[in-house]
């Protein structure tokens, strides 16, 4: 049985990033990490996940400290929570584009590495 088709505009990239939450209810930051995250999106694992609908506050650190609105679109109980991002400021969503078009750049150069690499390996044996 083929995989379910994609559904994501953009790319999701595996990558772990410090991510700050801050609820309406609650004064206390929730710290984290991402465990994938897009231009428009991030997931974040933990044992403790949110409702779907709660609307978060996010301060994403990628090279620079990123001030997004989002809601919880997805709950995977003791797994972790699918963060759909609302509201960015234009700076904020160009930082971001940059930063997932350096690390696509840097996975292609280890991919291609990888490659050479193996193909070396083949014609030593």
């Amino acid at each position: 049985m083929p995989p379910p088709p994609e559904r994501r505009d953009h790319a999701r990239f595996k990558v772990k990033i410090p991510v700050e939450l801050h609820f309406e209810d609650n004064d206390t930051p929730y710290r984290c990490s991402t465990a994938d995250l897009s231009l428009l999106g991030c997931y974040i694992e933990t044992m403790f996940p949110f409702p779907v609908d709660t609307p978060v506050e996010l301060k994403l650190e990628t090279d620079v400290t990123l001030l997004i609105l989002g809601r919880i679109v997805t709950c995977d109980p003791q797994v972790g929570n699918g963060i759909q991002f609302v509201k960015m400021l234009p700076e904020d969503i160009e930082e971001l584009r940059t930063f997932l078009e350096h690390i696509q750049s840097e996975a292609a150069e280890a991919a291609e590495k990888q490659a050479v690499e193996k193909k070396a390996g083949e014609k030593d044996s």
